[in-house]
């Protein structure tokens, strides 16, 4: 990611101070303090409600005095400028930590905030870019407002080309941010497309693994029933051999007692 800016990202929010005597530095900290986190996180929450608005109008400055007056009724008191520079802060260093994919994102407390907002917008100029079937047209900033109401928009007679030299800026930016976001859309899809894929496997080889078992279950089922029946069958082999040697052994009876019989008669008719 392509980084333009003009200042250190991980500077302190508060201006340096021209040099004088400690006490006029002193009281300049006095009049701007640094912005805590719960401050910060609030106006984050107020900033992303007001997304939209930015993204849709040049003159931001009422936006901004909008989140001053919601910050103050929050119990924090900062001017519209400082919010303006305040954003303008959180958009350098986190542009920073994502031009080092990532890198450094521990370091900064509102990395997931600041790309949930982006996160949404680029989800918007998505969604405009495709009803509109061109290219993405929109008034506002695609990372911040490093430009925004400078000379009043660019309303003052006779800068009208240090105006086209901006819109020309402020295009290209656009137009690179909705490259980069296509390109972090398919990252995202792809990456989507990998976890589903994983868990696709996984619950095949799952299935395979409860499929396995059933038909082992089965196999040891049939096996009992195979072991039952030849025993069964055994069982009813020697019944069988028993009836038959029993009536064998009647048969020989009968024939002796016949025979005997037999010869009685033929003795007593002599």
């Amino acid at each position: 990611m392509e980084l333009h800016h003009h200042y250190n990202p991980y500077y302190l929010n508060v201006n340096p101070l021209p040099e004088g005597s400690g006490g006029e530095r002193d009281r300049e900290r006095d009049r701007f303090p640094q912005w805590s986190n719960a401050e910060t996180k609030e106006f984050l929450a107020v900033r992303a409600e007001l997304d939209r608005s930015f993204m849709e109008t040049k003159r931001n400055k009422p936006l901004w005095e909008a989140i001053s007056a919601r910050l103050q009724q929050k119990g924090f008191t900062r001017t519209p400028e400082q919010c303006k520079s305040k954003w303008k802060n959180l958009v350098t260093r986190f542009k920073g930590i994502e031009a080092m994919e990532g890198e450094g994102s521990r370091q900064f407390p509102f990395h997931e905030e600041m790309r949930t907002i982006f996160s949404e917008r680029m989800e918007r100029l998505l969604v405009s870019n495709k009803d509109k079937g061109k290219g993405v047209q929109v008034q506002g900033e695609e990372w911040g407002e490093e430009e925004e109401e400078e000379g009043e928009g660019g309303e003052e007679e006779g800068e009208e080309e240090l105006g086209r030299s901006k819109k020309k800026r402020k295009v290209e930016r656009i137009r690179r941010g909705f490259e980069e976001g296509v390109e972090n859309a398919f990252k995202e899809f792809a990456r989507r497309q990998l976890e589903i894929q994983a868990r696709w496997i996984a619950s095949a080889e799952a299935r395979e693994a409860e499929r396995r078992a059933k038909e082992e279950e089965w196999r040891r089922t049939m096996v009992a029933l195979e072991e039952e029946r030849k025993a069964m069958e055994r069982t009813w082999r020697e019944k069988e051999e028993e009836r038959r040697a029993r009536e064998e052994a009647r048969a020989e009876r009968r024939d002796a007692l016949l025979t005997a019989l037999l010869a009685k008669i033929e003795k007593e008719g002599l």
